[in-house]
């Protein structure tokens, strides 16, 4: 019997967890649309996928994968919630809860249905995001908690509370009447995964395309179903235009490249053709709205031929729109640099100040310190910071641009 190589071991079972990742949202989301009961679902698609982790590096990956999971974790649940029912109904409910064949490939709704029902209404706002992003993001507890700027306790707490709200709840998809009240909440949820996929908060790599790619994939779902809807429109706008710098954000090692020094050249022009049509679009929808003012703000960045050609006055003015909607310490984050170029290093700096409360503890803030400190010549000064940015931020790629930056600036 020929013995495996650990090299092409290791290799098998890399593949193996990708594939995993992938179906997980997608057989939760079949789960919970048949049976609804979403803390039981998500135990039989954790066996589920516990048993492919074992079976597959030996056996070999089924030709369905998507469709094995979903046989496998349909069974666990069934006879969980066969034990569960009392024993005057048990043969009906087992009737009831036979699983339908798997071998066709389930709806391309499925996630999208689990990302609807994960944002019920009888939870609080914070604790839809933070389910939405465990089980339809694969997101970890350190990841959505960073992307909300609180500590993990919380969000733990968040999704912990979640779940124990929502045990034996049954679901129902939304209709009519209740899409529009959690379509805010399903936004900002694909805006966080986005997020966590272009750049990812913690690891090896810069961009976790796997991550990006479902965002863009199920917003683009969600623009299906309303189609008139600007604030739609313009978040798959803004993920457009923002993944078509993807291919130019690192070099051939995985450095981080800056947006004002990448190879323009690189840039997926096709992205940018529809993501601009798609901002003049959403404007045309009626009052813009924070994603359209952000997808606006992309376009100002992509349409300009060189960094030096960028419209920075307009962006500026952009921005004290979308903070006048929305006073996220990022984006006035991002004015603040807007402020820079406009007016100069020393006001971007004196903007920085007001933020020191709300992002002290972010590498970001420390970044954007660093940098406007260079700019004034404050070499010293600009060097500590980078090494304070780099301490602080959990991305290797980015660690790594950060202490280049320090270490040229000189002891």
């Amino acid at each position: 019997m020929h013995e495996q190589d650990p090299a092409e071991t290791a290799e098998l079972a890399e593949t193996v967890e990708d594939l995993l990742r992938r179906h997980a949202p997608q057989v939760l989301g079949a789960l919970v649309r048949r049976y609804g009961h979403f803390d039981a679902a998500e135990d039989a698609v954790q066996e589920a996928l516990l048993a492919a982790a074992r079976q597959w590096p030996e056996t070999g990956t089924p030709a369905n994968p998507r469709g094995w999971l979903i046989r496998v974790a349909s069974r666990r649940l069934t006879d969980r919630l066969r034990a569960d029912e009392a024993r005057a109904r048990r043969e009906e409910t087992a009737a009831r809860l036979e699983p339908r064949d798997t071998r066709a490939a389930p709806s391309d709704d499925d996630t999208l249905t689990l990302l609807f029902l994960s944002c019920d209404p009888e939870l609080a706002p914070a604790a839809r995001i933070a389910l939405t992003l465990r089980a339809v993001g694969g997101l970890t507890t350190a990841e959505i908690a960073r992307a909300h700027l609180v500590p993990e306790a919380t969000i733990a707490q968040r999704i912990s509370r979640a779940k124990a709200k929502l045990r034996d709840h049954p679901f129902h998809p939304p209709g009519p009447e209740d899409r529009d009240a959690r379509l805010a909440t399903v936004l900002q949820v694909l805006y966080l995964i986005f997020n966590e996929g272009y750049t990812a908060t913690s690891g090896p790599t810069l961009h976790r395309a796997d991550l990006a790619r479902e965002a863009i994939r199920l917003t683009r779902a969600v623009r299906r179903l309303l189609p008139r809807e600007g604030a739609v429109a313009g978040l798959l706008a803004l993920m457009l235009l923002t993944e078509a710098r993807s291919a130019a954000r690192t070099g051939t090692h995985g450095e981080l490249i800056p947006l004002d020094e990448q190879d323009r050249g690189l840039w997926d022009s096709e992205a940018i053709t529809e993501g601009t049509a798609l901002v003049e679009e959403a404007l045309a929808e009626g009052p813009p709205g924070p994603y359209q003012l952000q997808a606006a703000i992309a376009a100002l960045h992509d349409e300009a031929a060189r960094a030096e050609d960028t419209d920075w006055p307009q962006i500026l003015a952009l921005y004290d729109l979308l903070i006048a909607q929305v006073p996220d310490p990022m984006a006035e984050l991002g004015r603040a640099v807007a402020v820079a170029m406009v007016h100069g290093p020393e006001s971007g700096l004196t903007e920085l100040t007001a933020l020191e409360p709300r992002l002290k503890d972010h590498h970001r803030l420390a970044a954007v310190r660093a940098h406007l400190l260079e700019h004034t010549g404050a070499t010293e000064a600009a060097r500590e910071a980078y090494e304070e940015a780099a301490r602080l931020t959990l991305n290797i790629p980015e660690r790594h641009y950060l202490r280049t930056r320090a270490s040229r600036l000189g002891h």
